[in-house]
């Protein structure tokens, strides 16, 4: 099976796809970039299931951290097979007319050059062309790149646009090299940083709710487990795929 870097898994839907992954049979890297306590706690969560997993600190715009973190989860897991590039942050916020471009660069940095670093980390030890036995990338991407984000993040939804961009033309470049390129579109998951949002919005989510057709919010175990499915042989005909997963909001 290989290994699994998931980037940004200390807390949100990063722990809960290294949770599940690690609770099937993946030994996963908990990737953190500051969060150290978090990521421990994931590590305890799939070793306590019966896996293997360990937490590793890197930045993932910083591709001196990149290539430190692919080289240690190859020495203390094994060979990367699989990577999930979750790690993401919000930008400024508000309209384009009230953008702080410090913010957004940085968003930038993270949501679009991070998941470009870590894809040629791993595709440099996955490809076939590079000695490796193939693999699967999966990148998260976001309801915000169809609905833009209109007035309130249109920073983080431009990332996001550029990043099934990237995923989609990596996926058809990669393919014959042995390494399979897709990404999820998740809907609205009562992460961590959400919980903490809404009790201080108490109006935010039932705005969210009222916009999707399902009515609810994601479980996590739903984004995890399409996550994996995509890591998996299961999805071997499936290429540069973005597979929605947003309870119908964003085929509106």
């Amino acid at each position: 099976m290989g290994s699994l870097v998931v980037t940004g898994s200390s807390r949100g839907m990063g722990a809960g796809i290294a949770r599940l992954g690690g609770e099937r049979g993946w030994p996963v890297c908990v990737n953190y970039a500051s969060n150290s306590d978090d990521g421990e706690a994931v590590v305890r969560h799939v070793e306590a299931a019966g896996g293997q997993a360990i937490a590793v600190q890197a930045d993932v715009s910083n591709e001196a951290d990149v290539e430190r973190l692919f080289d240690e989860v190859t020495e203390r897991l094994g060979p990367v097979t699989g990577l999930v590039n979750n790690a993401g942050i919000m930008g400024s916020g508000g309209r384009v007319d009230a953008i702080e471009i410090d913010m957004t660069r940085r968003l930038f940095e993270v949501n679009v050059i991070g998941p470009m670093i870590c894809t040629r980390a791993a595709i440099r030890r996955m490809g076939k062309s590079h000695g490796g036995n193939g693999g699967a990338i999966v990148n998260v991407s976001s309801p915000a790149a169809l609905h833009g984000g209109i007035g309130s993040y249109v920073d983080f939804a431009a990332s996001k646009a550029a990043l099934e961009r990237y995923t989609t033309a990596a996926a058809q470049e990669q393919i014959a090299d042995g390494v399979r390129i897709n990404g999820t579109r998740p809907g609205f998951v009562m992460t961590e940083g959400n919980q903490a949002w809404a009790d201080d919005h108490p109006d935010w989510v039932p705005s969210i709710l009222e916009k999707l057709p399902i009515g609810r919010e994601a479980g996590m175990i739903e984004i995890a487990a399409a996550t994996l499915w995509l890591l998996s042989d299961e999805s071997s005909y499936v290429v540069g795929t973005i597979m929605d997963v947003s309870g119908g909001l964003a085929v509106r």
